[in-house]
């Protein structure tokens, strides 16, 4: 699926299964609150940290999910063309970084 499809998906549901979206400061929070649950699936499944029983059934790609839906959700709202926004930040990092991580001696194994 092409990102502006998954806006335009996401914009469909929202406005027939969502009935309107919710404001843009509510999504901001629930996008935290999302994050915050991918973090935690992270630092048990990738850190130091055990898993709680109710943490076994969290699915590590059902929660990157939710964060990018409502991210979408918030590009809808503010009118961004996340397609655009990617190709041009990639172009910001490949201007910026281009040589910053080659002579980096903690990324050289």
């Amino acid at each position: 699926m092409e990102i502006k499809e998954a806006q335009q998906q996401v914009d469909h549901w929202i406005k027939t299964v969502g009935v309107r979206y919710f404001s843009e400061l509510t999504n901001m929070a629930i996008l935290t609150e999302e994050v915050g649950e991918l973090a935690r699936i992270m630092a048990r499944k990738y850190g130091d940290q055990s898993f709680k029983e109710s943490d076994k059934q969290k699915d590590l790609a059902d929660e990157m999910a939710d964060v990018l839906w409502v991210l979408i959700c918030l590009a809808n709202q503010t009118g961004v063309d996340l397609t655009e926004a990617l190709r041009k930040n990639f172009e910001k990092k490949n201007i910026r970084d281009a040589d910053r991580h080659k002579d980096n001696p903690k990324l050289k194994s």
